[in-house]
């Protein structure tokens, strides 16, 4: 700020670009110097990533002040970017804030100390907790409202992923289709896809394979896949990770650690109900996104929010807190956090 003006804002806009105090300090320009920096993370440091350090840019830049709302939690990180202000010169205060910014920066954080991305289950089901027919009906059970608030979701997170099923079934396309609507501009970013299937049952026509150059897709599957098939998908650009296997399926854990090592930190899980089981009896869901329509379905045979078999005891039940609701049209929508003993 000058004189109590904002001359430059920032945020990062997606891994591998610039940082949010980049942004910031080249829409300041030479407005910069003299000015305070307010930044919600510690700017970082070190150059074991895909961007520059912040720091040099900040000190070049002339800014007199930085404000930080919290540390950097990685140890590659940790104080030093603090540090090497100060040591430059420059004052630094600690702490402003630091609750919201750790709201902010959760998935950040998560990723840092786990390894793994942080993963968000989202559901649209009827008032009984049914999501598709017995038929496997389920477009759509809710109103537009809430699909359109599903795209929102989708572009804030790095990964959407499937299983198979979900793809034989509904045939999705798991982009973003926000463009041209208020406040979306082209292009709107675009999540990775990614589909869970262990034998690799997929068609090669499925939408969920094509505009890969447009909008990137994975598959994980497991060494009972056809050897052939998995070179014909990479021939095609689709990423096939070959993972272990957890009985038939997919190990959701070891899926999880290698996206975290290629730097994804969020993963939105859409689903069916046995990948819902299988990413909950995992421990692995941190938050859930429920959108719940003003309809009931019944019956034994429809298909419900979570498969598998049900624990047999009250005390194996999954609990869910700072549950929050909104309204979307006649839909509500219910979030909520797990608290998972695994991580």
């Amino acid at each position: 700020m000058a004189k109590g003006h904002v001359v430059g804002r920032g945020y990062h806009r997606q891994a591998g670009g610039p940082h949010a105090e980049i942004h910031a300090l080249d829409q300041a320009g030479s407005r910069a110097r003299g000015a305070t920096l307010y930044v919600t993370l510690e700017p970082c440091c070190h150059t074991e990533k895909r961007t520059p350090p912040c720091v040099p840019a900040i000190i070049d830049s002339g800014v007199r002040r930085v404000v930080v709302a919290m540390r950097d939690p990685n140890p590659q990180v940790a104080g030093r970017g603090i540090q090497r202000l100060r040591r430059a010169g420059i004052a630094v205060d600690v702490g402003c804030l630091q609750r919201e910014a750790a709201q902010l920066n959760e998935v950040y954080v998560h990723w840092v100390k786990t390894g793994l991305p942080f993963v968000i289950l989202k559901s649209a089901m009827t008032l009984d907790g049914k999501i598709a027919t017995a038929t496997g009906e389920s477009q759509w059970i809710t109103g537009s409202q809430a699909r359109d608030h599903v795209h929102q979701l989708r572009s804030h997170v790095d990964v959407v992923a499937v299983g198979v099923n979900t793809v034989l079934e509904d045939d999705p396309q798991l982009n973003v289709r926000l463009a041209g609507r208020k406040g979306y501009s082209t292009p709107v970013r675009q999540p990775v896809r990614l589909v869970f299937d262990s034998k690799l049952r997929i068609p090669l026509t499925a939408r969920v394979l094509q505009g890969v150059e447009q909008f990137p897709t994975a598959l994980a599957t497991t060494t009972m896949a056809s050897h052939g098939k998995i070179e014909r998908l990479r021939a095609m650009g689709i990423e096939v990770l070959v993972l272990p296997r957890k009985g038939t399926r997919v190990s959701i854990r070891r899926c999880l650690q290698e996206l975290g090592n290629m730097g994804l930190t969020s993963l939105m899980v859409e689903g069916g109900s046995e990948l819902n089981a299988s990413f909950l009896g995992a421990g692995l869901v941190n938050r859930v996104y429920l959108y719940v329509a003003p309809i009931l379905l019944g019956g034994r045979n429809a298909v419900g929010l979570i498969g598998g078999l049900s624990p047999k005891r009250l005390a194996d039940k999954k609990v869910v807190s700072n549950v929050r609701l909104r309204h979307l049209g006649d839909d509500m929508l219910i979030v909520g956090d797990l608290r998972n003993k695994t991580q």
